[in-house]
């Protein structure tokens, strides 16, 4: 029985601080085995409606980095094992000199990051300073992605390779062609599994984590779904959503299962 990756995406400081740390909890006791904290950010061109609208949010409610890196830093003390990588547009990191940035990430107690528009040519200095650090970069490659990007990518990822599922941008899916159980399979062999192959946008249900896993997937991201049940709660009522969340969470669990 092989259990793949559980990887559960929440924006920083949404809908406000003190429940996106509940949100964590049920998210991680749950089964969640990696959390990736979005940073906001004004302009996320990888990212669908249902996260950009939660990113501009956590802007208009006055999230700064250095509140997620805060947020980062009480979920490391309260979960001393927990993976945690943050999902963030490469300014965040130039705005205070990558190497600053991401030292006092590292304090905080994050493990690496998810940079969307950080390409592999632009990456010299990132990738020095995450390997000083010792900090997982996790590069992106899409269904359209050519072999030989793939193998470069493959060559400079640590942590895992993020799979894009579709072409576009991040949100849920009632299903998914052809074309994206094709590339998975494709970037898997390419890794000869030497990389963790890890499949985001658009997943939402455990049939959709059975296929992934089935294709070749080391493990699932999941994030607009979360986000979703997020926006549909009433935010009087925190502990109903706490259990729906946890309830979610586990199935998407039960499903990284292989029988």
């Amino acid at each position: 029985m092989k259990q793949k990756g559980l990887i559960c995406y929440i924006m920083g400081g949404y809908p406000n601080p003190t429940t996106c740390e509940k949100i964590i909890s049920s998210i991680v006791d749950g089964g969640a085995d990696i959390i990736e904290i979005g940073i906001p950010f004004s302009d996320p061109i990888a990212d669908g409606p249902v996260i950009q609208e939660a990113s501009y949010r956590a802007l208009q409610n006055g999230i700064t980095p250095d509140k997620c890196l805060n947020l980062i830093k009480r979920t490391r003390k309260k979960y001393p094992e927990l993976p945690i990588v943050i999902m963030t547009y490469t300014n965040i990191l130039q705005k205070n000199g990558f190497r600053k940035f991401m030292e006092m990430a590292k304090d905080a107690g994050t493990d690496g990051f998810v940079l969307p528009d950080m390409t592999i040519e632009e990456s010299k200095e990132y990738l020095e300073y995450s390997k000083k650090l010792e900090l997982a970069s996790i590069f992106l490659v899409a269904p359209n992605t050519s072999n030989l990007r793939i193998r470069k990518t493959l060559d400079v990822s640590t942590g895992f390779v993020y799979v894009v599922s579709v072409y576009g941008t991040t949100g849920m899916r009632n299903s998914f062609n052809e074309y994206t159980l094709t590339a998975i399979k494709n970037i898997k062999k390419l890794s000869s599994n030497k990389k963790n192959i890890s499949v985001g946008f658009g997943i939402s249900t455990p049939h959709h984590i059975k296929l992934m896993s089935n294709y070749g997937a080391d493990a699932v991201i999941v994030g607009s779904a979360i986000i979703k049940m997020i926006n549909s709660n009433k935010v009087s009522n925190i502990i109903h959503l706490q259990k729906k969340l946890l309830n979610y969470i586990k199935s998407l669990k039960t499903a990284c299962t292989n029988r």
